[in-house]
């Protein structure tokens, strides 16, 4: 990768519906190169997908919660069925597989404390779990998608 892709990925990191000429021009090519280079990424999975970002206040979905699991059971089979099920919660937006004192990291978003407590009870009807402590965001200070990338 070179600082063409580079440049090329920091523009659609921000605003990926720019066309092909005018993500070419930004960078100092014509949009055949820009195009097959933007082709070739996507084929190398650097770009995963292009999509719009919504405001989820807009859409009512007005609380955010961070949820820490401790599960008890460790084995294989348990934490794939694990992953699998919290995969499929819609409300689920990030896990994470954590090292240190607890075992995943969850983000969730839901419209109200109602609707997170419907969601809690289904978490913990998954597995046993160990312990499930929840943390509600109340205000985002910052929320950023763009990698940071050296040129």
């Amino acid at each position: 990768m070179d600082a063409t892709d580079r440049k090329i990925l920091q523009i659609v990191q921000t605003d990926s519906s720019l066309s092909i000429a005018a993500i070419a021009a930004k960078v100092g090519l014509s949009q055949t190169p820009c195009w097959k280079r933007i082709q070739r990424l996507e084929l190398e999975g650097v770009i995963r997908r292009r999509i719009a970002l919504l405001d989820p206040q807009k859409l009512g979905l007005a609380l955010t919660a961070f949820v820490t699991i401790e599960v008890g059971d460790h084995s294989r089979d348990r934490l794939n069925q694990f992953a699998q099920t919290i995969s499929a919660m819609e409300e689920v937006m990030d896990v994470y597989r954590m090292a240190g004192d607890v075992d995943y990291l969850l983000r969730v978003v839901v419209p109200d404390t109602t609707s997170f407590d419907a969601f809690y009870k289904r978490l913990i009807e998954t597995i046993p779990l160990k312990s499930v402590t929840s943390r509600f965001a109340l205000e985002n200070i910052k929320a950023e998608t763009a990698l940071p990338i050296r040129i």
